[in-house]
């Protein structure tokens, strides 16, 4: 598709007044008061992102929907979850996708109800004491100084669980583990071109990547939680994928793509 193609295309904004997406929209949620504040936060949300006010309308509304059904709120400051703007090469357009923010990841965590505490932190240069993997033991001497704290270096990524019964998990990567993982993942950082995340705020990154690893592999997953990390999946793999400045961190390992039932019976192609 030409530029001049792309550029016909509708505002998202002049997109979402149009009787079919309000249509949609209304049936979807059921709700006059709750589908008006979902057109506000979202058309706000998309206000502010310049990249992503190029993308294709339907795909923003798909990847909103699905953020609205988790409970999540789109809104950057809150960083729950993120519309996330990449070339579609085979359409000849941008799309936007929805992905999970780290902190979208603890909001489902705790409200399914089988976490009394779930946290992640970054571990800072001379804190790490000892750490046995087999007890998943940890001793750590963190500097009390949060300033000086926030200046020291990264070495590391810890997270931890406690089910409300009691049982724990805890999980901790050093930070050349998790250089590993994300160019082994992410072929945007991989190609060392500035624009992923993983360049501008590692450590938010990482702290999404030790989240997914924790609860995937060891946490209870309710069917909000599984929706989620179905859909967080594909923007960091591809090449094509676009970060503005203002965009969110977000992560993808290759969980699977994108599902039609993640956008509950949401029929956007039908606008």
């Amino acid at each position: 598709m030409s530029n001049q193609g792309i550029m016909q295309r509708p505002t998202f904004s002049a997109a979402i007044s149009t009787p079919g997406y309000q249509k949609l929209i209304n049936s979807t949620l059921k709700d006059p008061g709750k589908a008006q504040r979902f057109i506000a936060s979202i058309t706000s949300a998309v206000a502010i992102n310049p990249v992503l006010q190029e993308c294709d309308p339907k795909t923003i509304l798909s990847g909103a929907l699905l953020g609205e059904s988790l409970g999540l709120s789109p809104s950057p400051q809150l960083g729950q979850y993120y519309l996330v703007p990449f070339n579609n090469t085979k359409k000849g357009c941008k799309d936007a996708q929805f992905q999970l923010g780290y902190k979208g990841y603890v909001q489902l965590a705790l409200r399914s109800g089988y976490y009394k505490r779930l946290n992640v932190i970054a571990v800072k240069a001379g804190e790490l004491v000892r750490f046995d993997p087999l007890t998943e033991e940890i001793e750590l001497n963190l500097i009390q100084d949060d300033q000086e704290r926030e200046k020291a270096p990264s070495v590391g990524y810890l997270a931890t669980f406690e089910y409300l019964n009691g049982f724990t998990k805890t999980l901790y990567w050093s930070r050349e583990k998790m250089e590993s993982h994300a160019l082994r993942y992410s072929k945007g950082y991989s190609a060392k071109k500035g624009y992923t995340f993983w360049e501008k705020d590692f450590d938010a990154m990482a702290f999404k990547t030790m989240l997914r690893q924790l609860i995937s592999k060891w946490g209870i997953m309710s069917i909000d939680l599984q929706k989620a990390f179905e859909a967080d999946v594909e923007a960091e793999e591809n090449p094509d994928y676009l970060q503005a400045d203002d965009a969110a961190p977000v992560l993808s390992d290759p969980a699977g793509d994108v599902t039609d039932e993640a956008f509950e019976q949401v029929d956007i192609n039908d606008i």
